[in-house]
């Protein structure tokens, strides 16, 4: 879902959810630097490949097509979207390896052709658009292809209230330049009423939510500053993000706030009105040539 804060409306709701009133009780203690040491290996541990598949070449692509019938061909494409919607439910990134394990399996020698036509299914039959976000580990995130007829990015619903907390770090983000210390994070969060420190009636553990669950979904990266005792972390865009969310809304979000013109911030508006970077799109073209190049 494209991130978007197109009305009044959606602003105003967003702010009685953040203006909820907390529990008092289960107060949890602030996470240890093992703790978080740990979840960072994690993460890291999530994006590593399967070092015993190799991209099949072109001529080894279509030997193995030879072998095959297309209804298996079919069949296995069909597998695989359904393999990609269920993981992406979560918004968690889906890596090639656990394609090729879990469903591809002795298919593996066509994976170029079979991911080609998963990626057209979701283009032209769901209006999605697989785009691998690492070409190194080659990990692939759903994005949505589809526009409102106004030309108006879809706008966030308001009955998800994660979606709009994300919204709040992520305008945090932008507005200091891309990136900020989570300390001033939790803060500005204090403000709204959603304290890290207590648990939420609404998110539960508030930093497991965004230190954790947005990382996981490249919302968020959430990245170690070095030479820093005790540890310090800093917040930044994921690339989901930068591929999701309008950073005109978040401008314009920003500018409702304050009643300001969007333009009145000039750095943060000329990189919001950017022409954006063409993401890496599966398609027939580009999934033919990382082939050849094998």
């Amino acid at each position: 879902m494209v991130l978007a804060y197109g009305a009044q409306a959606n602003v105003t709701s967003v702010g009685a959810v953040m203006s909820q009133r907390k529990r008092a009780s289960n107060t949890q203690s602030s996470q240890n630097k093992g703790a978080r040491s740990q979840r960072l290996e994690a993460l890291v541990g999530d994006d590593e490949d399967d070092p015993s598949f190799t991209q099949p070449s072109t001529s080894q692509v279509q030997k193995g097509l030879d072998r095959v019938t297309p209804a298996q061909v079919d069949l296995k494409t069909a597998e695989v979207v359904q393999f990609i919607f269920v993981k992406d439910q979560k918004k968690i990134p889906i890596r090639r390896a656990d394609i090729v394990k879990h469903v591809v399996k002795d298919y593996r020698n066509i994976y170029p052709e079979i991911i080609k036509r998963v990626g057209r299914v979701f283009e032209t039959v769901f209006g999605l658009k697989l785009v691998e976000i690492d070409s190194k580990n080659h990990i692939y995130i759903l994005i949505n292809k589809l526009e409102q007829l106004e030309g108006e990015p879809l706008n966030m619903s308001p009955s998800n209230p994660k979606t709009g907390l994300l919204f709040v770090i992520l305008s945090i983000v932008f507005m200091k330049g891309g990136v900020v210390k989570e300390s001033m994070v939790w803060n500005t969060l204090k403000k709204l009423r959603v304290d890290p420190g207590e648990r939420h009636e609404i998110f539960g553990d508030v930093k497991k939510v965004v230190t954790d669950e947005f990382v996981r979904q490249r919302y968020l990266e959430y990245v170690r500053i070095p030479h820093t005792e005790p540890l310090e972390f800093e917040f930044r865009w994921g690339q989901r993000a930068d591929m999701e969310v309008s950073k005109v809304k978040v401008l314009e979000f920003i500018g409702q706030l304050h009643g300001q013109d969007p333009q009145s911030w000039t750095q943060q508006y000329r990189e919001a009105t950017a022409p954006p970077a063409a993401p890496a799109v599966i398609t027939a073209a580009n999934t033919s040539a990382s082939a050849s190049q094998r």
